[in-house]
């Protein structure tokens, strides 16, 4: 598949001289008008709510995390970058789109810095921890799982980003729904280039593309944030754990919930005609068949949960990353 990737993939990054840079949204520090501008930033961010900024944050967290994305790439066999410069396209891909996506947080960061409305120290604490603590997509090194994941993985952070974007606009920081809708319009061009490369997965080899796609299925997405730890929060809210609780304020205030989570595994059912594949073997057919019955089973989980958090009030949660105000979680 090089020339594919070199034909169908490589073309969707944009040259640097294309891209936007973070410092196009910032205020100029060598400029006169400097502490006027970072003053005009923090009144717009006085209307966001603390929930909002603790979706920000765990949306910023997540993008800070890179050095454990690339390296998960290059576990993938047949497609790793062997010598950390490899002219091959799989190699100058993974190169480029860490460093198309480098910029997302520190955007975020900066953004969030300036803002006065966030304990960096804490932010950056719950980072280095990230990091050293990497993730567990369980994607075998199989560039079938490891490139479905992906594109499961892009489509989220659009929705989530494009969500922040919105919500910034509601609450007057037009800039900081500029950044966002920014961060949100990349991803979306990284998901188109992820599953272009399941198409053909799906166009060479249908039966392990069907049975790789069930896999990751019935595995469920684990969000690459999964083991965020600030070194604070189970102390400062009896044992919970801090991504679970990010993840409860996000899908309140409708950042990214369980129907975004149905809704992209519906579109990439769609995306990759899965109820259309004719010709499968055995196991391939019964993946097609767990696939295609998924999404209403997922959604219908997802309403049980959602009634039985809505009979129990919000539970307050204090986040570390807000000076260790409380938010409203679901449970």
């Amino acid at each position: 598949m090089d020339k594919y990737a070199e034909e169908q993939v490589l073309p969707i990054l944009k040259p640097t001289e294309k891209c936007w840079q973070p410092q196009d949204f910032l205020p100029n520090p060598e400029a006169p008008e400097f502490l006027d501008a970072v003053h005009e930033l923090r009144q717009r961010t006085l209307e966001v709510p603390d929930e909002y900024f603790v979706c920000l944050v765990g949306d910023m967290i997540t993008e800070e995390a890179l050095p454990t994305y690339m390296a998960m790439l290059n576990t993938l066999d047949g497609v790793r970058d062997e010598t950390g410069a490899s002219p091959t396209p799989w190699g100058r891909w993974t190169r480029q789109w860490v460093a198309e996506e480098n910029r997302h947080g520190d955007l975020m960061n900066k953004y969030c810095w300036l803002s006065g409305r966030v304990d960096l120290r804490q932010v950056e604490v719950t980072i280095q921890n990230l990091i050293g603590s990497g993730m567990d997509p369980k994607t075998e090194n199989n560039p079938y799982l490891g490139f479905i994941y992906t594109s499961f993985q892009e489509r989220a952070t659009k929705v989530s980003h494009g969500n922040t974007a919105r919500m910034a606009v509601e609450y007057g920081d037009d800039v900081l729904g500029k950044l966002c809708g920014a961060i949100a319009s990349d991803e979306s061009r990284h998901e188109i280039a992820y599953t272009r490369i399941v198409d053909e997965f799906f166009r060479q080899d249908p039966n392990n593309a069907m049975l790789c796609f069930a896999d990751m299925m019935r595995k469920q997405i684990v969000m690459p944030a999964h083991l965020m730890d600030d070194g604070k929060h189970g102390i400062l809210n009896g044992g919970r754990n801090l991504f679970s609780d990010f993840s409860e304020v996000a899908e309140r205030t409708g950042v990214y919930n369980a129907n975004d989570y149905c809704d992209i595994m519906e579109h990439l059912i769609e995306r990759w005609d899965v109820e259309h594949r004719q010709g499968l073997s055995g196991d391939a057919a019964e993946a097609q068949e767990y696939l295609m019955k998924l999404p209403t089973r997922m959604r219908k989980l997802a309403e049980r949960a959602a009634a039985r958090k809505a009979k129990s009030p919000p539970t307050r949660v204090k986040f570390s990353w807000i000076f260790n105000r409380e938010v409203a979680a679901l449970s």
